[in-house]
């Protein structure tokens, strides 16, 4: 199949394939708009099946960049890159070199920084050999912790903002008692149940790795949930925040939360399925909306005259422009999903 005719292929601008036979590199880049800036995304690490899932991923990826940065009113586009292969197996420094003059080759048009399976360091490896890589080095960080140029927190912060705006305009209530379903404990997912359990939020976890569990569980109080499960519960929140296409033709049924909102990118396996959430009663919180506090913080890092505290009151607008989707959504009688897309599209398909 040619790119051209793939599903996921949404005029994209530019899209290459790298193997470094050396180093066992196999990666691709996705540029999707670039009207309003350089293309930023960043760079995933993950144990794909074959190559044409890791094109799907990186097709859909890059083209939520461009409308996540759009919604967060940066002037960027979007793109991403996907490495093929198990980051706690494979993952090498001569690799990491290798990604980076791979983002070299494309001359500034795409920026990368830090996704799963890719740390600070691996990319500070990539920056031996490329000037177009974020997130190598900070001099802010919103919650006052010590900027090390991982967006996560931001992340994190973003999406905690956008869940407490979003059970408060569907449940008119605070976050103290609400029962929140948390799928992945990674770096995002962890800091969020740190957040909400400070609200007084009730959390139950899953994850297919161990680790992060144990800590939710013993420093949280939280509930462990077997991975098949964390969907399917009576709750009143579930925050994907794992990879994408948890919401799906399989998991819709059984889910009875009254709100979707979490990390996860692309978690609408079809756009078609914000309509089915919303006739089911559901209030989605667009991904590329709730989870914009990572590409801010980049954004952020890269201007000499910005603060913590700028930092900070950028991220926390999440949850005003969230309220704006809902309000829309609720007025037209639409899908949350489609009203964000749409909104989003008016502003990146003129010219930045």
């Amino acid at each position: 199949m040619s790119v051209f005719d793939h599903p996921e292929f949404d005029k994209h601008e530019h899209v290459a394939f790298c193997h470094d036979e050396a180093s066992g590199l196999k990666a691709i880049i996705a540029i999707h708009n670039t009207n309003l800036g350089p293309s930023l995304g960043g760079c995933r690490m993950w144990p794909y099946l074959n190559s044409a899932e890791a094109l799907t991923d990186v097709l859909r990826l890059s083209k939520g960049m461009t409308y996540k940065a759009a919604m967060a009113n940066l002037k960027q586009g979007g793109g991403k890159s996907v490495i093929i292969g198990d980051p706690r197996k494979h993952k090498t420094e001569d690799m990491m070199k290798a990604m980076g003059r791979f983002v070299e080759s494309l001359n500034g048009r795409y920026i990368t920084a830090e996704d799963s399976g890719i740390s600070v360091e691996n990319l500070q490896a990539m920056a031996t050999q490329s000037s177009h890589i974020a997130g190598t080095s900070a001099q802010y960080n919103a919650l006052g912790e010590t900027p090390t140029g991982n967006p996560a927190p931001s992340t994190a912060y973003g999406v905690f903002v956008g869940l407490k705006a979003t059970v408060q305009h569907v449940l008119k209530s605070d976050l103290n008692g609400v029962k929140v379903a948390i799928q992945g404990m990674g770096h995002v997912g962890y800091r969020l149940a740190k957040q909400l359990h400070a609200e007084g939020a009730k959390l139950y976890v899953a994850d297919i790795y161990p680790e992060g569990l144990a800590k939710a569980e013993a420093e949280l109080g939280a509930t462990i949930v077997a991975p098949e499960e964390i969907l399917t519960l009576p709750l009143d929140v579930i925050a994907p925040c794992a990879m994408g296409s948890s919401i799906n033709d399989e998991s819709l049924p059984d889910i009875q939360a009254k709100i979707i909102a979490g990390a996860a990118n692309n978690q609408l396996a079809r756009e078609s399925l914000g309509t089915a959430l919303k006739e089911k009663g559901i209030v989605y919180a667009p991904d590329y909306v709730i989870n914009a506090g990572g590409i801010i913080d980049i954004y952020h890092q890269k201007l000499d005259d910005s603060s913590d505290d700028a930092m900070r009151a950028h991220i926390a607008k999440i949850g005003e422009t969230l309220v704006e989707v809902y309000e829309r959504a609720e007025a037209e009688n639409r899908a949350t999903n489609l009203v964000a897309n749409q909104i989003a599209e008016e502003r990146f398909t003129t010219q930045g």
